[in-house]
């Protein structure tokens, strides 16, 4: 099985871990080993369907403004989870691509491995609440055949998505593209460099 199949298996079950409860308040059953590759990936799907559902939460026309506000504040912190956990997947692929040599002519990527994971992690949510949509007894057929659609481009999606995954990192191993990571650093969470936070501890 290739990164990107091994990939999809994680992430299928963790979509349906996550839905057998549907709390976000629920603790993640992560079956793999800790400090495994396996075990960040299942906790990196994990936290983007938990962030699905507070995105839903939070569009609530009728949610009190003081709960808003802290699934808000929960989401701001769920991003920086998940931009720390993108990269130290990207961490183990330097690790694993560390004594490669580059081909002279080798080429840069537009983002690193695991931010194409990332958006694989994402299309599994999407694919599963979207094959919900086209399963509602509540739907009109007009909504339905317009779900069964956008479902059919995603699992399109999916195939070309695991495919290019998997040509990436086949790339990295030969040398035809150079293995290299800038770190996102994120400011908005950071007390040091956002003027809001650091202009209030200074009053």
């Amino acid at each position: 099985m290739n990164f990107a199949e091994q990939c999809n298996t994680i992430f299928h079950r963790a979509v349906r871990d996550y839905h057998i409860t549907d709390n976000v308040n629920a603790p993640a059953p992560n079956p793999y080993t800790t400090n495994s590759v396996e075990h960040d990936l299942y906790k990196k799907n994990w936290i983007d369907t938990v962030q699905w559902h507070l995105e839903d939460i939070i569009r609530d026309p009728h949610i009190n403004p003081a709960e808003a506000l802290e699934v808000k504040r929960r989401i701001d912190r769920s991003n920086q989870d998940r931009t720390d956990l993108v990269e130290r997947i990207d961490t183990y692929f330097l690790e694993q691509f560390q004594n490669v040599k580059p081909q002279p002519d080798a080429k840069l990527n537009t983002e690193s491995p695991a931010w194409a994971i990332d958006r694989l992690s994402i299309l599994h949510v999407k694919l599963w609440h979207m094959r919900e949509q086209t399963e509602r007894r509540d739907a009109d057929a007009e909504h339905l055949s317009r779900c069964r659609a956008k479902l059919h481009v995603l699992e399109e999606q999916l195939d070309d998505l695991t495919k290019a995954i998997n040509e990436l990192l086949d790339d990295y191993e030969q040398g035809t593209r150079v293995m290299k990571v800038y770190r996102q650093m994120k400011m908005y969470n950071d007390p040091t460099l956002n003027p809001v936070l650091y202009k209030t501890d200074n009053k």
